[in-house]
C-alpha cells in the first residue's frame, strides 16, 4: 500500500513538472531590461559631410555632367596653394564627389575612431579602390565633430567589355572602418538630479509594470512608472555608484507583456507578416480573378507592281474578351493561434497580392482580430 502511494506521488510530480514545462514554454522568454528600454539622454548623433574620393580607375564623375566635382577640385587645389589658369579644361575621371555619413556614439571622446559610410552623389560608376580626402563631419548645429579620411572598402565587383557590363552588389557606396576621428564630444549626463529615466522601446503598460517590479526587487521603492513608456528610477548621487547601479538594472531579466496583435502588409511587394497574437473568427471568403484581353489586327493593302499606288494600312475592329475565374465560397475556420491562422489562409490558395485584399476585407468584416498596417 505504501509502495503504491509512493508510485502515485511520483507520477503526480511528473505530471505537474510536465505541465509547468509546457506552460513556461508557451510564455514569452524573459529579456534583459537593456533590450527593452534605454536611458533617456543616452543617444547617438548623426553626422554628415561633403568630400572627394580620388584614385579611382577611370570610374569617377563626368565633370561635364557634375560641375560641382570640378568646382570642388579647384577649391581644394586653391587651399593647397595651386592656382589653375582661367578656362582650364579639366578632364577628371578618377575623382568622385561623395557624401560621408556617420553616427557619433554616446559618450564619445576626442581621438576615438568611428566608422563612416561614403556614398556617391554624382554619376561615378564605381568607388572601388578610391581614397577619401580629409572631410569634416558636422552635426545638426553645423559644428565639426569628426574628421574622416582613408581607403574605401566596397563590397562589390564589376567588369565591362565589348559593350556588355556585369556588376555584383553595389559599387557606388562603401565604408571605412574606423575612418573618422572624433574631434569634439557631445555632453550627456546620466539622468538629471536624483532620478534616471528609462524609456521603453515600445509602449506597453504591462511591460512597464514588470520592469518596475524587477527594479524594486533589486532596490525597494526606487522605481515608478509614469506612463506606458517612461519609468522614473531614483539613482545614487555619486556618478560611479550611479553607473554601477544602472549596470545592475540593465542585466535584470523581465518577461515583456504580450504584443499587440498586428499584421504588416507591404503593398508594393505583397509581403504579409503577422505576429503570434493574430486571431481569426469564422468567415466565408470568395475571391476570383478577372482577366481582360484586347485583340486588334492590322491589315496592309499593297498596290500592284508598277501601278504607282500607295500602301494603305487598315485596322480591323478590336475584340475585347473578359473572363472571370469561378471563385467558390470558402469557409475560413476560426484560429486562436498563429499556426491555425496560417493554415486557414493557405487553404484559400490565394497569391500574396490577392491575400492583401482578402486581409483588408476580413478586417472590415470584423473577422480579423488584429491591427492591419499597410506600408
Amino acid at each position: 500500500m505504501i509502495r503504491l502511494q509512493s508510485l502515485l506521488m511520483r507520477a503526480l510530480l511528473v505530471v505537474v513538472a510536465a505541465s509547468l514545462f509546457f506552460a513556461s514554454a508557451a510564455e514569452a522568454a524573459p529579456e534583459r531590461i537593456k533590450d527593452l528600454a534605454s536611458v533617456a539622454g543616452v543617444r547617438e548623433n548623426q553626422l554628415v559631410g561633403y568630400g572627394l574620393v580620388v584614385g579611382l580607375d577611370g570610374s569617377g564623375d563626368q565633370t561635364t555632367q557634375t560641375p560641382f566635382t570640378k568646382q570642388s577640385i579647384i577649391n581644394m587645389l586653391g587651399n593647397m596653394g595651386v592656382t589653375l589658369p582661367q578656362g582650364t579644361n579639366m578632364q577628371l575621371k578618377n575623382v568622385a564627389a561623395v557624401l560621408v555619413t556617420a553616427s557619433l556614439p554616446p559618450f564619445a571622446r576626442p581621438g576615438q575612431p568611428i566608422d563612416v559610410t561614403v556614398s556617391s552623389i554624382g554619376n561615378a560608376k564605381s568607388l572601388r579602390g578610391g581614397t577619401l580626402i580629409m572631410t569634416p563631419l558636422k552635426g545638426a548645429d553645423s559644428q565639426v565633430y569628426a574628421v574622416a579620411q582613408g581607403n574605401l572598402v566596397v563590397g562589390g565587383a564589376g567588369a565591362a567589355a565589348g559593350g556588355a557590363a556585369q556588376t555584383i552588389n553595389h559599387l557606388s557606396a562603401g565604408r571605412i572602418p574606423g575612418g573618422a576621428t572624433v574631434e569634439r564630444g557631445v555632453a550627456a549626463s546620466v539622468g538629471q538630479g536624483d532620478f534616471v529615466m528609462l524609456e521603453l522601446y515600445e509602449n506597453d503598460f504591462n511591460t512597464a509594470r514588470r520592469v518596475v517590479d524587477a527594479i524594486n526587487v533589486l532596490s525597494p521603492g526606487v522605481a515608478r512608472a509614469l506612463d506606458g513608456r517612461s519609468i522614473q528610477v531614483m539613482a545614487p548621487p555619486d556618478v560611479s555608484q550611479r553607473v554601477a547601479f544602472l549596470g545592475q538594472i540593465e542585466n535584470l531579466k523581465v518577461t515583456p507583456g504580450e504584443q499587440l496583435a498586428k499584421v504588416i502588409v507591404n503593398s508594393r511587394t505583397g509581403s504579409v507578416v503577422m505576429n503570434q497574437g493574430v486571431m481569426l473568427q469564422n468567415v466565408a471568403v470568395s475571391h476570383g480573378n478577372l482577366t481582360v484581353t484586347v485583340n486588334s489586327e492590322t491589315q496592309v493593302s499593297q498596290p500592284a507592281p508598277l501601278s504607282q499606288g500607295v500602301t494603305v494600312a487598315a485596322q480591323n475592329e478590336g475584340q475585347v474578351d473578359i473572363q472571370q475565374d469561378g471563385g467558390s465560397l470558402h469557409n475560413v475556420r476560426a484560429g486562436s493561434n498563429l499556426a491555425d491562422v496560417v493554415k486557414a489562409l493557405n487553404a484559400l490558395g490565394a497569391k500574396p497580392m490577392d491575400l492583401v485584399s482578402i486581409l483588408q476585407a476580413m478586417k472590415a468584416a470584423g473577422a480579423l482580430r488584429a491591427e492591419l498596417e499597410i506600408i
